[in-house]
């Protein structure tokens, strides 16, 4: 009797149906993407209707000739296989407005390509690509990247210094070129739009494609001054026209390509944004639009480019706190999901808390910055070391109902997870199982649902036996 019991433990452990068994976890990653994201909501759904979280990286090639694999820089197979193995599912790549169109009204059809091949590569992988239109300081005429240099007529004036980023957004030419763009004076709105319309067409019928981030890091032009001390309202409603604009624009190359909208960059100063806040700014009626927002420390990024004490970091978790309230408060009016596109610092409690932030919320992230690994000198794997170990977390992709609960312990590995399930949707909750923790194997128990993934899965997959909420939790063994 002992030996048939010991057997059909092993029989049951095999088949993923016992709980709280330890395991040894094994690699089961580069399922390829079949479906393209939707929103409904607050959520991310795939094609089973299950809620997505995406964790991920960014990778932004900022210099010309701009996304070539091999190159040292941007992402390859080999990268996309070690992301995947990390548990990442999502990758920010940059797009540049001076690659889209060198030259007024002529698209570069080849670098259209290659972001394409990038896609499908990524694709490949299980890995979801948020093509992001991606500029700072406007253009290399500033010292920066993104415009094309005839997007607007203002040049750096002779008699003025130029301090370099970030300093360089108050340097009045700046201030005057943006005014340009933000008034469409040279039509550089229009051919932006011409130009990720464009983009759409070429990867509409990539299902890797997460969406399309309509520009990176916007500088509110003249009217930087209103945006402080609480926004600017006045020039959100200007800026909401234009992104209308640029996403009415994509519509007419793909109609249902999600779109990513971020706040202006005085976000980053701790700024509000009044967009979609009536009666000051229109709400939103597109229903494939989520929020992009970046989540940066002013204290630990003035210690890392201006040379200020390190110790500043202190208020970081303040900053944090006012950050997300200011998250909150979009998601709350506008109905829309939030991704952290932005976040990155090489001190570690500062990654820890949007990190954790980001947890409680359930909403996806993408952290900066991702450098590939293959080329001419291959490079080690980065997430091998304590950053690592805070950005690959065991943490549920998709969803058979709606989250309740997340949390992880990044020094101990401890996972629990409640969701309430949904017994519509026929797939089952999937969680990657990190293999940055967990050195002799995991465990997994389930309340108010079975373990249907082989042992030792990389994904663990669970299975609601009721309506009521399912927990699940993961532990060393």
């Amino acid at each position: 009797m002992r030996r048939l019991a010991r057997a059909l433990l092993v029989v049951a452990t095999a088949a993923g149906l016992l709980s709280g068994v330890p395991v040894h976890a094994e690699s089961n990653e580069g399922s390829e993407v079949t479906d393209r994201l939707r929103i409904s909501g607050r959520w991310m759904l795939d094609e089973h209707g299950r809620k997505v979280l995406l964790h991920g990286v960014n990778n932004v090639d900022k210099t010309a000739p701009y996304v070539q694999p091999g190159d040292g820089f941007t992402v390859t197979a080999e990268d996309a296989e070690l992301l995947a193995r990390h548990g990442f599912n999502t990758v920010r790549l940059g797009v540049s407005f001076d690659g889209l169109m060198p030259r007024r009204g002529d698209i570069d059809e080849a670098y259209l390509d290659r972001l394409a091949q990038v896609v499908e590569t990524l694709g490949e992988e299980g890995i979801r690509v948020l093509l992001d239109n991606h500029q700072d300081g406007l253009s290399e005429a500033w010292g920066g990247n993104g415009f094309p240099d005839w997007a607007v007529e203002t040049e750096p004036f002779p008699w003025e210094p130029n301090p370099g980023f970030p300093l360089y957004y108050l340097m009045p030419s700046m201030n005057k070129a943006w005014d340009e763009f933000w008034n469409n004076t040279d039509g550089a709105v229009d051919h932006l739009g011409d130009a990720l319309a464009a983009l759409a067409e070429r990867v509409s019928d990539e299902s890797a494609v997460l969406g399309i981030e309509l520009l990176n890091e916007p500088w509110p032009g003249s009217a930087f001054p209103t945006c402080f001390p609480a926004g600017c309202p006045a020039f959100d409603r200007e800026y909401q026209a234009v992104h209308e604009k640029l996403t009415a624009r994509i519509r007419e190359a793909d109609p249902g390509m999600p779109v990513f909208w971020e706040p202006n960059v005085t976000w980053n100063q701790l700024m509000p944004t009044h967009m979609a806040e009536p009666p000051l700014t229109p709400p939103i009626t597109d229903d494939q639009v989520a929020f992009s927002f970046h989540d940066y420390c002013i204290a630990s990024q003035a210690a890392i480019y201006l040379g200020l004490p390190e110790q500043l970091v202190g208020a970081c978790p303040a900053q944090h706190e006012l950050t997300w309230s200011h998250a909150d408060a979009f998601v709350e009016r506008a109905n829309v999901p939030a991704m952290v596109t932005e976040f990155g610092d090489s001190e570690p409690r500062v990654l820890a808390h949007t990190l954790e932030r980001a947890d409680q919320r359930f909403v996806g992230w993408q952290y900066w910055h991702y450098t590939s690994v293959s080329g001419d000198e291959p490079g080690a794997d980065p997430f091998r070391s304590e950053i690592g170990d805070l950005l690959v977390r065991t943490y549920p992709r998709a969803t058979a109902g709606t989250p309740e609960s997340m949390d992880f312990d990044a020094d101990t590995g401890e996972f629990e997870y409640t969701y309430r399930p949904d017994p519509t949707i026929p797939a089952p909750t999937e969680i990657y199982v990190s293999d940055r923790h967990y050195e002799a194997g995991y465990s997994v128990s389930v309340d108010g649902g079975r373990v249907t993934s082989p042992a030792g899965a990389r994904t663990v997959t669970v299975e609601a036996t009721g309506t009521e909420p399912v927990r699940v939790r993961i532990r060393d063994s």
